[in-house]
C-alpha cells in the first residue's frame, strides 16, 4: 500500500461524509429526517436503491462467480427487471395513495395495527441479523486486502470505524444524506469496476474474445445437475429473480423507503425502473472483470490459481495487479459498498420503528423528555450499536453461521410477499387468518433454511421465497376452514 493509495482512501473517508451532509442540509423535523422532504431527484433515489441492495460481498463475489460460471449474474438481472416492472405498476400506487412512513402502513390500513406491527417486527428482527452478518462478512476481504498490502488493521477496529463514520452522516443528514452518499458511493465502485475492466482489456492477447466464447464465459444462464439447486438456471434467474424483486422492492422497508421519498408516483416509477438498469450495468461490469481475470490467470480453473476461494479472485488482483492510486480507489470503493448498505439499513429500521410503533415511541419520548427528532436519532444509534454487537457475535461463529446469517432475510420474504398479495388480490382475506398464519410461517422458514440449505446448495434462494408464500396460504386456508367449522350452528334435535 503506497502513500498515494492511503491518500486516496483517506480523502474518500474524510470527504464523502462531509459532502453528503452538505448536500442534505439541516434536518429540522422527524419527517425531514426520515422522509427526505419528498424533493429528492429520481435519479439520486435510483442510484441509492442500487447502492442499498449491493454491498462489499456483491463487489467481491460477482467477479468470483463470473471467473467460473460466466455472465450468469447478468441473466439474473433480467429477472430483476421483470420484478421491478410489476412492482412499479402494481405496488407503487398503494404507497402513493396516502402519506406513509413505512411499507407496513399498507398492511395496517388493510388488516389492522396488529398485522402491521407483526410484519414490521419481522422486518426489524431479520434485517438486523442479516445486515450484521453482511457487515462482518464484508470486513473479511477488507482486512485481508489491507494485510496483504502491509497495512494490518484489526477487524473489530475497522468495523467500529466504518459504523462510526456511517452513523455520523446518517445522524446529521437523515435520509437525504443517506441518498446522496449512496449515489456517490455507487458511482465510485461502478467507475472503479469500469477502470479495472479497461485495464484488463488492455492486456488481452489477440483472439481472447473467441477463447472466452468457446469457453462459455458469455453464457447468461447455468445448468443445474440437481433441480432447484441453482439460482442461475433460466427459470430460477428470470422467474425466481422476479419473485425475489417483488419481495425485496415491493414489501421490504429497506427499498420501499426510497420510493416513499419520491416527489410523485411518476418519479418513484422512474427511480425503480432506473435501478434495474443500474444493477444490470454493475453486474455486467463486475462479470466482465471476472471473465477477464480468468484470462489474466491463464484460463485455468480456480484450484490451479493458488487462491483459496472465488471471493479471493478480485481482492488478489486489487492488491497485486492494480497500479498505485487505482488500488487505493478500489479499496475505497469496497468501503463505499459496505457503508452504502449500512446507512440505508439504519435509516430504514429507524423509520419502521418510529412509523409502526408510534404509540410506544410517543410514550418513550414523554418518559425521557426528548423531542421526536431527538428520539428518532437515538433510535438510529441504538440500531447501530445492535448491528455492531451482532457482527461481533458472528465473528465468534463458524462459516456455516455466516452463510445462515446472509440468507436469513429470505425467511421473511415469502410470508411478507404472500401477505401483501393477499391484501391486494383477495378482498375476502382477513387478519384473523393471515396474522396467525404469518406468525407460524416465519419460524418454519427459519427451520426450512437450516434443513434445506445446509451447505448453501440444497435449495436456491428464489425457491425459499416461493416455499414461504405457499406455507402462508396453506396455513391461512386451513385456519379459515377451521374457523368456519367452529362457527357452524349446532343442529337442533327433532321434536
Amino acid at each position: 500500500m503506497t502513500i498515494l493509495d492511503l491518500a486516496v482512501m483517506l480523502a474518500y473517508l474524510a470527504g464523502m461524509p462531509l459532502l453528503a451532509v452538505a448536500l442534505s442540509g439541516r434536518q429540522a423535523s422527524t419527517a425531514a429526517y426520515l422522509e427526505g422532504g419528498h424533493d429528492l431527484p429520481w435519479w439520486a433515489l435510483c442510484l441509492s436503491m442500487v447502492a442499498t441492495e449491493t454491498s462489499t460481498l456483491t463487489v467481491i463475489s460477482v467477479p468470483g462467480v463470473a471467473f467460473g460460471s460466466g455472465m450468469v449474474f447478468v441473466g439474473l438481472a433480467l429477472g430483476y427487471l421483470l420484478g421491478r416492472a410489476i412492482v412499479a405498476w402494481k405496488f407503487l400506487p398503494l404507497y402513493s395513495s396516502g402519506r406513509m412512513l413505512s411499507a407496513y402502513d399498507y398492511l395496517g390500513q388493510r388488516f389492522g395495527g396488529r398485522m402491521q406491527r407483526a410484519a414490521s417486527a419481522t422486518f426489524l428482527g431479520t434485517r438486523v441479523l442479516a445486515e450484521a452478518v453482511r457487515l462482518f462478512a464484508g470486513m473479511l476481504p477488507l482486512t485481508a486486502m489491507l494485510a496483504a498490502a502491509h497495512m494490518a488493521v484489526p477487524r473489530t477496529l475497522l468495523l467500529v470505524c466504518i459504523v462510526g463514520i456511517t452513523l455520523f452522516y446518517t445522524l446529521c443528514g437523515g435520509l437525504r444524506a443517506v441518498v446522496w452518499s449512496d449515489a456517490i458511493q455507487f458511482c465510485l465502485y461502478l467507475g472503479g469496476s469500469a477502470l479495472c475492466a479497461a485495464l484488463l482489456l488492455h492486456g488481452l492477447p489477440s483472439g481472447a474474445f473467441s477463447t472466452l466464447q468457446h469457453a462459455g464465459k458469455f453464457a447468461l444462464f447455468a445448468q443445474a445437475s440437481v433441480p432447484f439447486s441453482s439460482a442461475f438456471t433460466p427459470v430460477a434467474a428470470i422467474g425466481g429473480g422476479a419473485l425475489m424483486t417483488l419481495a425485496s422492492h415491493g414489501t421490504d422497508q429497506l427499498m420501499v423507503q426510497r420510493v416513499l421519498a419520491a416527489r410523485n408516483l411518476k418519479e418513484a416509477r422512474m427511480a425503480l425502473m432506473g435501478s434495474a438498469v443500474g444493477v444490470a450495468a454493475l453486474f455486467f461490469l463486475l462479470s466482465c472483470v471476472g471473465i477477464l481475470l480468468w484470462m489474466y490467470h491463464g484460463q485455468v480453473p480456480l484450484a490451479q490459481t493458488g487462491l483459496s476461494s472465488p471471493d479471493a479472485v478480485f481482492p488478489d488482483y486489487i492488491v497485486h495487479g492494480l497500479p498505485p492510486g487505482l488500488r487505493g480507489l478500489m479499496v475505497a470503493a469496497i468501503l463505499a459498498a459496505t457503508m452504502g448498505s449500512l446507512s440505508s439499513t439504519l435509516s430504514a429500521m429507524t423509520a419502521a420503528t418510529v412509523g409502526d410503533f408510534s404509540a410506544l415511541c410517543t410514550r418513550l419520548s414523554r418518559m425521557i423528555s426528548v423531542g421526536p427528532l431527538a428520539l428518532a436519532r437515538g433510535i438510529t444509534v441504538v440500531w447501530a450499536a445492535a448491528l455492531v454487537g451482532c457482527s461481533l457475535l458472528f465473528a465468534q461463529g463458524s462459516q456455516s453461521a455466516v452463510l445462515l446469517g446472509l440468507s436469513i432475510a429470505a425467511c421473511s420474504y415469502g410470508p411478507m410477499l404472500g401477505t401483501f398479495l393477499a391484501g391486494m388480490l383477495l378482498p375476502s382475506a382477513r387478519s384473523a387468518e393471515l396474522l396467525p398464519a404469518f406468525c407460524m410461517t416465519v419460524p418454519l422458514m427459519l427451520l426450512a433454511m437450516v434443513v434445506l440449505h445446509p451447505g448453501g446448495h440444497a435449495l436456491a434462494f428464489p425457491w425459499l421465497i416461493l416455499l414461504g408464500m405457499v406455507l402462508l396460504f396453506v396455513f391461512a386456508a386451513g385456519l379459515h376452514v377451521v374457523r368456519g367449522v367452529i362457527s357452524l350452528p349446532a343442529k337442533r334435535p327433532k321434536s
